[in-house]
């Protein structure tokens, strides 16, 4: 059991959970005739397997009362900033997913309103609608008491940097809350060389996917559009901070040579995008240096703390980053202040 912190709530930022319903439709995506590879690696086996961390998984993701706060009380986690857990609706067809995302918003915003000062929760949206997408974040907001966005990655291979689908960026700026960019398995067409040796989940696919999807967004001229406009990524940033500088001296070493059409001149740097347009979480990497490193790179106000919960749940995660070498100044920052701010906490 971990104490309470007298000087800092702990706010976990990317926190998973599932309705049961929607295994109901994983069932039969998994049961079509050609379902997506990356979604059979991932939810195919946390699905089917006896494993007790699978069958942990399972069970705590369906959970919005007793066994989520129980696990939050154990681990002295004061708020959890619940999301719909990847794929979410973004593997399902369009009518379905349209449909789904209400239903699973629906359920959050309710286990939200029974457990205020435990629970926020982040709206679910469907990006093979764009505009319904971005209707459903006008209603999360103004009428379910949401606040963030969830975006699982890809969408059956398809990029936020396409404009087709910047309705949704244009609804998060205009509402004033942040997009979190969550991994997804690698698609269809890069997934197999990390599936042949094992490595296409968290241990470095989902990494490298989300981190190629932001740098994308980045590239793409998203933020010289929507200026305003915020978004979060996990797991320290998916290695980009740790990349600034070959991403910013390639990015203009390319523009220079005019290789591709799809490089042109942006208005600022691609780090001076990771520092003003994005917030960094540490979920998963409970890692002191990195979190110092990201901090430095990006500043403090900038990172903050997550569990990833149920994937990773580990108490003495927690009780190392409160043993951080850091102001507690900034260590507030880190677990309660920058999550506050981002998300509009109360």
């Amino acid at each position: 059991m971990v104490k309470p912190s007298p000087d800092y709530k702990r706010i976990a930022t990317e926190e998973a959970f599932a309705p049961k319903e929607m295994f109901d439709i994983y069932r039969k995506i998994l049961a079509g005739p050609d379902p997506d590879p990356g979604f059979v690696s991932l939810l195919g086996f946390y699905m089917t397997s006896q494993s007790d961390r699978a069958k942990h998984i399972i069970r705590c993701l369906a959970d919005l009362d007793q066994i989520r706060l129980q696990h939050m009380d154990e681990t002295g986690i004061d708020r959890q900033v619940i999301a719909l857990t990847s794929p979410g609706v973004q593997i399902m067809d369009t009518e379905t997913a349209v449909s789904f995302a209400k239903v699973a918003n629906d359920e959050l915003s309710a286990a939200v309103r029974r457990h205020p000062t435990r629970f926020s929760g982040m709206i679910a949206v469907a990006p093979q609608n764009p505009k319904e997408a971005a209707k459903e974040i006008e209603r999360g907001i103004h009428k379910l008491g949401l606040t963030g966005v969830i975006i699982n990655s890809h969408t059956h291979g398809e990029y936020l940097s396409d404009p087709k689908f910047w309705e949704i960026f244009e609804a998060a700026e205009a509402n004033d809350t942040p997009i979190y960019l969550h991994p997804n398995t690698p698609p269809r067409n890069m997934i197999q060389p990390f599936v042949e040796c094992g490595l296409d989940g968290a241990i470095y696919g989902f990494g490298v996917e989300t981190g190629l999807h932001a740098l994308r967004i980045i590239t793409a001229g998203v933020f010289d559009r929507f200026p305003k406009l915020q978004m979060i990524i996990g797991h320290m940033g998916e290695a980009l901070p740790f990349w600034s500088y070959r991403l910013d001296y390639m990015h203009q070493a390319t523009v220079k040579s005019d290789r591709y059409k799809t490089v042109r001149a942006l208005k600022k740097k691609p780090s001076d995008y990771l520092r003003e347009n994005f917030y960094i979480t540490n979920s998963g990497m409970a890692w002191e240096p990195a979190i110092k490193f990201t901090q430095e790179t990006l500043s403090v106000d900038r990172v903050l703390y997550a569990m990833d919960y149920p994937y990773q749940f580990s108490a003495d995660e927690v009780v190392s980053l409160d043993g951080m070498k850091m102001s507690l100044e900034n260590k507030k920052l880190f677990f309660q202040s920058n999550a506050e701010k981002i998300f509009k906490l109360k």
